[in-house]
C-alpha cells in the first residue's frame, strides 16, 4: 500500500501480548508483529511510511506502553 507524501494514516502500536510482541496496525489492515522498536521501524519501512518518526510522531498511538515499553523482553531474559 503507497500513501502519497502529504498524507499519513494512523498508526497504532497495541499493547504487548504475553509473549511481549505488539501488532502493529492501520485501520484495520496489520502491518506486522513487532517484538522490539526496531521491528517497528522496519515494519513501517516496507510498508513505505519510513519517513515517520517513530517515537515522536503524533500518526502514532501507542497502546499499553509506550516506544521504551517491550515487557517480554525482561522478563525473558532475567529468567536462567
Amino acid at each position: 500500500m503507497t500513501y502519497p507524501p502529504t498524507e499519513f494514516p494512523h498508526i497504532v502500536v497495541h499493547a504487548p501480548a504475553l509473549d511481549g510482541s505488539r501488532r502493529v496496525t492501520t485501520g484495520d489492515q496489520t502491518l506486522g508483529i513487532a517484538s522490539h522498536l526496531d521491528d517497528v521501524v522496519e515494519i513501517l519501512r516496507m510498508a513505505d511510511l519510513d519517513r515517520i518518526e517513530v517515537e515522536e510522531s503524533d500518526l502514532i498511538e501507542w497502546q499499553g506502553g509506550g516506544p521504551d515499553d517491550w515487557p517480554g523482553l525482561s522478563e525473558h531474559e532475567s529468567h536462567p
